[in-house]
Parts: structure tokens; C-alpha cells; sequence
């Protein structure tokens, strides 16, 4: 997408004045975007309509060649949509692809479009109208995914499972508490894409190359028209601006490391050593030499498609870096970053949304880990100061003690005799046994946001209330 410097002629070639040669093989090469933004025609179509309709509502081009130009570009949708438009090198992107079958359709009235307006603008609002449309699409995909860990957080509101730092059995936890952690952080995205949403909400037409025009344009009048809250207010940033297309890469690279997390856990407890979840044929794949082998690859794939993401917001972020104000063709690199990028998260999205509502939970294989690693120790300190009284170091120390002389005996804390546990500490009493067990230092945790299915359940009604 050029800068309109270098407007059409009636070539072909649309190189004027002191360009009076046509581009070499490699200039068209590296000049030519239709190969990619031809996925903006409905966006460029849409907003050439606003354009044409405001153009005659202020008498500056008349109500007939509207008509005609609205017609035109109408005919023009349907022969893209239908794929029975021919895309054309080169004419180097799809304005002037576009601006080329109108000619041919309706004759002189077809150069009348581009009155008050550049392809600077207009690839900003092109470009702009679709990010906007896939960020209400990745919204409302988000939101199913939220929907699919609400349904599993509250089946599994209280199966006990071990939670984890380090990826050592820390406490244990509920498999509803682990499902609405990952609720929060999708909750975080979905918050992040509307707030881009409003961020771009801002209409780019009328800026033209990147001073404004001398036409007595009503840009208040397009922006609503194509859904905006309000044109840009300064040319030059309007022209020049990526950010939004930045923004986009950037939440897509944060929902994607979730994601990415998501799959690494599911990746882990899909392995026999584990054993906490078991997907089903639509989401694994075999080996071709191994007939026991099930593996995980819908996950694995959408753990890899965020290096993907990653790359395409680096990618950007390079590509803007070093450019003054205002337009420079090296934003024709924008696009694909960006294409590629919201193709991924897609998928990504959608995949991992199928396996939550797909995976089988081991729940007594989950509960026989939550147990391992003297996963109530902390249970135990607490015991101690609560009801003995003693401060949280001294009882830190005598649980670890506790925990050295279990492991010594290869036992759990709660097989430890009564007796051993008072030559540890004289103010050990058998009411310790209440706490020792996962159900019932998972039923301790009612902080607000804590693991107790009580609290669990509390977040879950939240949650359902704002999806």
C-alpha cells in the first residue's frame, strides 16, 4: 500500500510525472501488498461506501455519481465474495484493485471516490475496521472459553488435587480452584481486548495524505456511519499510527502465553506419570511406531503457535520503531504480522476451548498426588499457633522436624503415632489428626479467593454473573 504521492495515471503502472518508466520486475516484486491485503475488501469497500455517501450529503461530488459509485462497489463485493474477481499485481494493493473494476463497471464517475481522501487514510481505516473486528471476535471467543473452565470448575468445586510451585507439591488445592485461575487470567485478556477496542474506536477517514483537506468534509458523518465513536483528531498521527495493531499483537501474545501455560499443564498431566486428565481421540494423536503412545498434540501445538504470536509483535515492534511522522511504505509490513498472528490465536482459542470441555479428570488419581509430598505441613504449622499458641517460626521448625521423621519412616504426616508428634512438641494433641487430612486443609482455606469449595463456588457465581 503506497503513499499517495504516487497516485494512479490511467496505466496500469500508475507511475506519473518524473516516474514515467514503469517499476522493473523486482520494484513490482517488493511493491506489490494485493497478495496479502486483498483481505481487507470488505473493510475498503465498506468504507469507500461511507465515504462516497458523505461526499454527496456535503454537494461535493453529486447524489448520481453516489449512486453509481455505491452500485459499483456493491457489484464489486459480490464478485470477490463469489471469487469471481481477478486480482491484479499490478495494480499493487486492494484500493487501487478495487478502484480499477469500479472504473471499468461505471465509467468517470469511478474517480470521483477518491475526492478528499488518500490511500494513507484509507488503508488506516481498513486496517483499522478489521483489528476491530477481530477483537470482538477474540472477545467473544474468549468468553466461551471462560464459559467451558466455569462448567469444569464447578463439577469439580471439590476434587482435591495437589497445587504447585516450583512443580513440587506444595498445598493441596481444588481442580475447581486450579480451573477458575485460569478464568482470572483469560478474565484479564477479554478485559484487555475491550479496552483496545475503545482505545482504536476512533475513525481515520478524512485525514487524507496527512494534512486534512480543503473539502468541506463531515468526518463526524463517516465515522458514524462505519461504527466509529469518533474521527481521529490529528492528521499526522492518524496516518502514521500502528498502535492499535500493536495493541492487538500484544494481547494476543499475553492470551497466548496463557494459553501456552494452559498447555504445558495439560501436556504434564495427560503423561501416565500423572495421569490427572486423559483427552480424548479429537484432540491426540499416535505414534507410528509406538502402538501404547497417545499424545497430547492439540496441545503441544498450541503451546508452539505462541512463538508465532511472539514473533509477529516483535516483528512490528521493529518495523515502527525507527519511522518518522508520517507515512512510510515500510507500514505495508504491518499486515501480515498482524493476519498471521489473529489466525493463530484463533486456533489457539478454539483448540484449547475443545480439550477443557473434552478432557476425562482422573479425580482419585488427583486426590492420591494431593496427598504426596507432605502437601498439610502447613496445615500443621497453623495447628500449631492456632491452637498451641507458639509463633509461626517456632512452629515452622517443629512441622519440619515432624516432616524429617515421616519421611525417615517413609509415612505420611498423618500416620505419624500421637506419640512421636509429642516428643517433637508436648502440646500436640490428637485434634491435630483433623487437619492432616487434603479434604480438610482444603476446607480450611475460606480467605476470600481461597480454595474452599465454599469460596470456589462464591467466584464461580461471580464469574457466571459477568460472562
Amino acid at each position: 500500500m503506497a503513499d499517495d504521492t504516487t497516485d494512479t495515471k490511467s496505466s496500469n503502472q500508475m507511475w506519473g510525472g518524473r516516474f514515467a518508466s514503469g517499476p522493473d520486475a523486482i520494484m513490482e516484486e517488493i511493491n506489490a501488498s494485493i497478495g496479502f491485503d486483498k483481505k481487507l475488501f470488505a473493510q475498503d469497500i465498506r468504507g469507500s461506501i461511507a465515504h462516497a455517501t458523505m461526499l454527496a450529503h456535503q454537494g461535493i461530488i453529486s447524489t448520481d455519481d453516489k449512486d453509481k459509485i455505491v452500485h459499483g462497489l456493491n457489484t464489486i463485493l459480490s464478485e470477490i465474495e463469489g471469487g469471481n474477481f481477478e486480482f491484479s499485481r499490478q495494480l499493487e494493493d486492494i484500493h487501487m484493485n478495487v478502484e480499477a473494476r469500479l472504473a471499468t463497471l461505471i465509467g468517470p464517475a469511478a474517480g470521483r471516490l477518491h475526492t478528499a481522501r488518500s490511500r494513507n487514510d484509507q488503508v488506516a481505516l481498513d486496517f483499522r475496521l478489521w483489528v476491530k473486528e477481530e477483537l470482538q471476535k477474540t472477545e467473544q471467543m474468549l468468553t466461551g472459553l471462560i464459559a467451558a473452565f466455569l462448567d469444569r470448575a464447578e463439577e469439580h468445586a471439590e476434587s482435591v488435587m495437589p497445587g504447585f510451585t516450583h512443580l513440587q507439591t506444595a498445598q493441596p488445592v481444588t481442580f475447581g480452584h486450579h480451573c477458575m485461575a485460569y478464568v482470572e487470567m483469560f478474565g484479564r485478556d477479554r478485559s484487555r481486548v475491550r479496552h483496545a477496542i475503545e482505545h482504536l474506536d476512533e475513525s481515520p477517514i478524512g485525514a487524507a495524505a496527512l494534512a486534512g483537506t480543503g473539502y468541506p468534509i463531515d468526518r463526524h458523518m463517516t465515522a458514524k456511519a462505519l461504527g466509529f465513536r469518533e474521527p481521529t483528531r490529528n492528521s499526522i498521527d492518524t496516518v502514521s499510527d500502528r498502535d492499535f495493531a500493536i495493541e492487538f499483537l500484544s494481547i494476543a501474545a499475553i492470551a497466548g502465553m496463557h494459553l501456552s501455560r494452559l498447555a504445558e499443564e495439560i501436556v504434564i498431566w495427560s503423561t501416565p506419570q500423572f495421569g490427572f486428565v486423559r483427552l480424548s481421540d479429537a484432540f491426540s494423536t499416535g505414534s507410528s511406531i509406538m502402538p501404547q503412545k497417545k499424545n497430547p498434540d492439540a496441545a503441544e501445538l498450541v503451546r508452539a503457535k505462541t512463538g508465532r504470536i511472539n514473533g509477529s509483535l516483535v516483528a512490528l515492534l521493529t518495523i515502527m520503531k525507527g519511522l518518522p511522522l508520517a507515512y512510510s511504505k515500510d507500514m505495508q509490513e504491518d499486515k501480515e504480522q498482524v493476519f498471521d498472528a489473529a489466525e493463530s490465536l484463533e486456533l489457539a482459542i478454539a483448540a484449547m476451548t475443545g480439550m477443557v470441555r473434552d478432557m476425562t479428570v482422573n479425580t482419585a488419581r488427583m486426590k492420591a498426588a494431593a496427598g504426596s509430598g507432605y502437601s498439610t505441613a502447613t496445615d500443621l504449622a497453623d495447628w500449631l499457633v492456632r491452637e498451641a499458641g507458639l509463633p509461626f517460626r517456632d512452629a515452622h521448625h517443629v512441622t519440619g522436624r515432624a516432616v524429617a521423621l515421616a519421611e525417615n519412616k517413609g509415612c505420611d504426616l498423618a500416620e505419624l503415632p500421637l506419640s512421636d508428634l509429642q516428643a517433637i512438641h508436648a502440646a500436640i494433641t490428637d485434634k491435630v489428626y483433623d487437619v492432616l487430612t487434603v479434604e480438610a486443609s482444603v476446607a480450611s482455606r475460606k480467605s476470600f479467593g481461597g480454595t474452599a469449595p465454599s469460596e470456589v463456588r462464591k467466584q464461580i457465581a461471580f464469574w457466571r454473573a459477568r460472562n
